[in-house]
C-alpha cells in the first residue's frame, strides 16, 4: 500500500531534524515495512522542498550506487539519487568539520558539468557527452543519518541518497578529449593508500549513470538542466574519515583532488 501523506511528511521533517543535528535516526524500513522506492523518493521530494524554501539552491545531483565496488558495499543492488545544494561543495583543498556529518566516508568519482539540458526517456551516453561542458574530479562526503545496518534502498533514498557534500579538482577535461573510462584514481588517507579504481567501473562508462538519471527524471516529469553538475557514482569503495584525517586522491592526468577533516 506505501506511505500516506502524512507520513511521508513526518519522515521528512525527522530527517530535515536529524541533518540539524548531526544524528542517526533508525531504519524507515525497520518502522514502516511496506514503504516502496516511490515513498522514499517523495520523502527526499519534501525534504528538498523544504530546503529550497528555506533559501539553499540546487547545485546539481549525485547518482549512487552505480558500481559493482558500492553495491558490495553496500548490499543495495540498484542506482538511487539525491539533490545537491551549493552550499554543500567545496574546492580542493578545502577544510570540512567532520561532525557536520554522520557516518562520514569518502567516494571517489567523477562529476559531469552540464552545458545543455538532459531529458529523457531516451536519454543515451553519446547525448550524455554531446551535453557535457566538462568533467571534472570530485570526492564525494557520504553523510548518513540513518542506521547502516540493514538498510535498504528505501531507506537510503529517503536520506537523500547519503549525500553530504562534494570537493571538486582544479582540472576540467573536455568529455571528447579523455576516455572516461580509463580515468583511474588512488584513494589515500593520511598519506596511505586505501582504495583505487578505474572510472569503467560505473556502469562501463560513467556517462551511463548521468544518461540514467535523465531517463529516471523523465518518469516524474522532469529534466537536468544547464549547468548543473552530476556526480555520476563512484568507482571505488566507500573510505571511511575521522577528525584530523587527510584525504588525497591522486587521479593522474587529472591531477589531485584533496580535502582535510577537522
Amino acid at each position: 500500500m506505501g506511505l500516506d501523506r502524512a507520513t511521508i511528511d513526518a519522515i521528512a521533517e525527522e530527517l530535515a531534524q536529524a541533518e540539524r543535528d548531526h544524528a542517526v535516526i533508525e531504519r524507515i524500513t525497520a518502522r514502516y515495512p511496506d514503504a516502496r522506492v516511490e515513498d522514499s523518493y517523495a520523502i527526499q521530494g519534501v525534504w528538498r522542498d523544504k530546503a529550497l524554501a528555506a533559501g539553499r539552491r540546487i547545485a546539481g545531483r549525485k547518482i549512487g550506487l552505480t558500481s559493482k565496488a558500492m553495491q558490495a558495499a553496500t548490499g543495495i543492488t540498484e542506482p538511487d539519487y539525491g539533490v545537491m545544494f551549493e552550499d554543500t561543495v567545496f574546492p580542493s583543498g578545502a577544510e570540512l568539520r567532520h561532525a557536520d556529518y554522520s557516518n562520514v566516508r569518502i567516494e571517489v568519482e567523477l562529476a559531469f558539468v552540464l552545458r545543455e539540458p538532459l531529458e529523457g526517456p531516451d536519454c543515451t551516453l553519446a547525448d550524455v557527452l554531446a551535453a557535457t561542458e566538462s568533467v571534472v574530479p570530485a570526492l564525494e562526503v557520504l553523510n548518513s543519518h540513518i542506521q547502516l545496518e540493514g538498510r535498504t534502498i528505501v531507506d537510503t533514498i529517503s536520506d537523500n541518497a547519503a549525500y553530504g557534500a562534494m570537493v571538486v579538482g582544479d582540472t576540467r577535461v573536455a568529455p571528447e578529449d579523455v576516455d572516461l573510462r580509463w580515468v583511474a584514481a588512488l584513494l589515500a588517507r593520511n598519506g596511505e593508500i586505501e582504495e583505487t579504481g578505474v572510472a569503467a567501473g560505473v556502469l562501463g562508462h560513467p556517462a551511463t549513470g548521468v544518461a540514467w538519471l535523465a531517463n529516471r527524471f523523465h518518469a516524474h516529469g522532469d529534466r537536468l538542466e544547464a549547468g548543473e553538475i552530476i556526480l555520476a557514482g563512484s568507482f571505488t569503495r566507500p573510505m571511511w574519515v575521522h577528525p584530523g584525517d587527510e584525504v588525497a586522491c591522486d587521479y593522474g592526468p587529472l591531477g589531485v583532488v584533496t580535502c582535510r577533516f577537522v
